[in-house]
């Protein structure tokens, strides 16, 4: 049986973008325009290992230098969530933080948040003013405020 290059080029092309709209992970679309450049090199006449080679070349170029920018644009339209916006905003405690006694609460935007100092040796009074550092799960973790 024969295959006919430009339509295994053409076939390998469809199921690596099929798998790209599937996945919208940026993985595979290189390689699909790898594999229709093979295609059109295929349908020009040339030979199967200057297809190969052009496949692997141009697919590996744009893997390199244009999927970074890609995962860039796609991260950068991600959207923060209300809880992450919260992060380098300050907080009031309205319960003494004490990691090592587990205890600590602060107000936020009208909302009380369970809370942990960064550090085990650094504990927060009533009324303190202090910084939200980060978020882990659903306890602020909080610093000084400077």
């Amino acid at each position: 049986m024969q295959v006919d290059l430009p339509v295994l080029w053409l076939i390998i092309f469809v199921v690596l973008v099929f798998f790209e709209v599937m996945t919208l992970g940026l993985a595979t679309i290189w390689f699909a325009i790898g594999a229709l450049v093979a295609f059109f090199v295929a349908v020009a006449g040339g030979n199967i290992y200057l297809q190969l080679i052009l496949f692997v070349l141009v697919s590996g170029v744009l893997l390199v230098t244009t999927r970074p920018i890609f995962v860039k644009m796609v991260q950068n339209k991600k959207i923060k969530t209300n809880a992450e916006s919260l992060v380098g905003k300050t907080a009031v405690v309205t319960v003494p933080v004490d990691n090592l006694g587990c205890s600590g609460a602060v107000m936020i935007n009208g909302v009380e948040w369970t809370a942990r100092s960064v550090d085990n040796s650094i504990k927060f009074d009533k009324d303190e003013i202090v910084k939200i550092k980060e978020i882990d799960g659903v306890k602020l973790i909080i610093e000084q405020n400077n």
